[in-house]
């Protein structure tokens, strides 16, 4: 079954804000969630087909927030799209609140993961990658939010290798630089992955039409990445 973007939309870009100040608490990680915004937006607005009633189709599209440390623009943007209630968000990491410092993928309608130490997301986007491939699925994409940081993780590392190698065509990732990175690439973030047979840009982290274009360019045989530059963290 086919999933049309989109099909739902219950607000819209300039609600976020408002949808963000609902969440309050001394441990919300607040650059973490901004440096993500824009990002999660045109993607759930514009790209990734899957809404709240078909959030359990095998066809939807995969969604995948390593960066999961920094979740309230992720809670503001699911709470936009209609897969949890608005009125959840004042309570967001409080001791009976689904809305955790770190998502739970049993407790968060629509989240696909449940995250903690950095360095996990991209290794299970492969999986995901390759079990979709393995049952016959070859329409979904897979699509993972990593910071920049993490890159300071072998894990990740191993899972670059791999996919560009194995050609996961479904393979999407999007990394979000604040420049918090500990080491530095040479030939930047985008250069490690094309090393590694990846398709690869980058672009401004806030300009939603330069990251509709990188995210929706063709990467035939390839898996995708896209580096979206925001400012930086400590500025």
């Amino acid at each position: 079954m086919k999933i049309a973007a989109n099909e739902s939309r219950t607000s819209g870009y300039d609600d976020l804000p408002g949808l963000m100040s609902l969440m309050t608490g001394d441990e919300k990680h607040g650059p973490a969630a901004t440096s993500t915004l824009d990002v999660l937006w045109v993607l759930y607005d514009r790209v990734l087909r899957v809404t709240p009633e078909r959030r359990d189709d095998p066809a939807r599209d995969r969604f995948l927030l390593s960066k999961g440390h920094g979740p309230m623009a992720y809670y503001a943007v699911l709470a936009a799209k209609g897969f949890v209630p608005v009125d959840w968000l004042p309570g967001f990491g409080s001791y009976d609140s689904p809305l955790g410092h770190h998502p739970d993928r049993v407790l968060v309608p629509g989240a696909e993961i449940g995250s903690g130490s950095l360095g996990h997301g991209l290794p299970i986007a492969v999986g995901s990658t390759l079990g979709l491939r393995a049952q016959g699925l070859h329409d979904p994409a897979v699509w993972v939010l990593i910071g920049d940081a993490e890159l300071d993780e072998g894990s990740n590392h191993e899972a670059i290798a791999f996919a560009g190698p194995a050609g996961l065509e479904r393979l999407h990732t999007v990394v979000v630089d604040n420049s918090s990175a500990s080491h530095a690439r040479p030939g930047g973030i985008a250069a490690r992955f094309e090393a590694a047979g990846w398709s690869a840009a980058t672009v401004d982290g806030r300009d939603h039409e330069a990251l509709y274009t990188a995210f929706t360019a063709p990467h035939p045989g390839r898996p995708h990445v896209v580096v979206a530059r925001v400012e930086p963290k400590n500025a």
